[in-house]
């Protein structure tokens, strides 16, 4: 998600005000800190940013995830 905000000179503000998402599940998906998300945002997100949800996350196996 990050890149298609810098790509679109977005702010998370600007991505809650027009989908109507809670700005906290928007900043969680941004530093990728989210744990679950609900269908609803992610056809919220594809529709806004008109793309598919591949373009808004990327697969990465438990055992390749970083260490925090």
């Amino acid at each position: 998600m990050a890149f298609l905000l810098a790509e679109r000179k977005l702010k998370i503000a600007d991505v809650s005000r027009d989908t109507g998402l809670n700005r906290s599940t928007l900043t969680a998906m941004y530093y990728e800190t989210t744990q679950r998300i609900d269908l609803e945002s992610v056809n919220a997100l594809c529709r806004y940013f008109g793309c598919k949800v591949e373009d808004l996350f990327v697969y990465v196996p438990d055992g390749d995830a970083k260490a925090d």
